[in-house]
């Protein structure tokens, strides 16, 4: 389903129509796009061999309805919970984000998005497939036939230690990232720029590899965004920065094109400026649009676009703060 934009798009940012270049998929005045839009169509825009890498965290089919909420806590004697000194609060909702993540033909939609992938690397880019063990087997095989088995490198196991604990079986504390090459001959990569870890036991190796640090391996243990923490921005499944610092700093060359075709937060998107990089994050929710522009109202060079899902794109000029729009379309 597609909708148009609405009217106060116009009015409100100043938005002009335009024919977006997508050849040149981020010119030099632009350090990185931020678009509202189904990741297909803007996959279908992009030229052959025009990216250096490519993070995607599609949605897990869960097959429940995701949500986080934002609460504040002010003291009250009647309150609901216990702080320190153990004096009582009460919890107020601020707000509720949620979507569902139900997908009766998960492969089927995924296909045509990892076919486009493949097809607008570089011969020197990476894909990083970022999944968890309810699908990750049917993606590796979909993956494979598509990549080439032997074009897969890696399967990266991030870890942590956050959130409840069943007693009913194993608790699962992990996700996968699995990782492919464009080109197994050919790929960009620097473990020499990845942030190195210190040694557990440090007294086993010298001192100077023991203040150099080791470099990781392909298990990443790594909090999840803090609920309470500097980082958090309020949307369901971001992701932490230190994850995509490190796979931006090995992947993609300084001044390369990085990626996102379900941006969420936009946490690939921080990665990239950070590195140096410029970037393509692409998401079909308003909500993460939005959480976008506040996350980048401050940096320069950044455009931010939509469409009519006919190729006919608003180049919002206002800034990202006060942009508002219409609903988006539904992937």
């Amino acid at each position: 389903m597609t909708s148009s934009p609405a009217p106060e798009l116009r009015a409100r940012s100043q938005a002009r129509s335009a024919t977006v270049d997508w050849a040149d998929p981020t010119p030099e005045s632009i350090r990185g796009r931020v678009v509202l839009d189904d990741n297909l169509h803007v996959l279908t825009e992009l030229p052959d061999a025009c990216i250096d890498l490519i993070y995607v965290d599609p949605p897990f089919n869960t097959r429940k309805k995701q949500s986080l909420q934002t609460i504040k806590t002010i003291r009250d004697i009647n309150g609901d919970r216990i702080g320190f000194h153990n004096n009582q609060y009460r919890s107020i909702k601020l707000s509720e984000t949620t979507y569902t993540d139900i997908w009766n033909d998960y492969i089927g939609f995924l296909e045509p998005r990892v076919r486009a992938f493949h097809r607008v690397l570089k011969r020197t880019g990476s894909l990083y497939f970022h999944i968890d063990y309810r699908e990750v087997h049917y993606c590796k095989i979909l993956l494979d036939m598509i990549f080439g088995r032997t074009c897969f490198l890696n399967e990266v196991i991030w870890a942590y230690d956050y959130g409840a604990r069943t007693k009913t079986r194993w608790p699962t504390k992990h996700d996968n990232i699995l990782v492919y090459a464009r080109d197994r001959s050919a790929y960009y990569f620097d473990i020499n720029a990845v942030d190195r870890l210190p040694y557990m036991a440090p007294g086993l190796v010298s001192p100077e590899k023991a203040a150099r640090g080791k470099t990781p391996t392909d298990t990443w243990w790594h909090t999840v965004v803090p609920t309470n923490g500097r980082e958090r921005l309020g949307y369901p499944t971001q992701k932490p920065m230190g994850i995509l610092r490190r796979i931006v700093q090995a992947s993609c060359p300084p001044g390369g094109l990085v990626a996102d075709f379900f941006a969420g937060s936009g946490t690939t998107a921080a990665a990239a400026l950070e590195h140096g990089c410029q970037f393509l994050s692409v998401d079909d929710t308003l909500e993460a649009f939005q959480t976008q522009q506040r996350r980048f109202a401050e940096e320069s060079g950044i455009e931010y676009l939509t469409s009519d899902g006919d190729s006919k794109w608003m180049v919002c000029r206002a800034e990202p703060p006060q942009l508002s729009i219409g609903t988006p379309k539904v992937g």
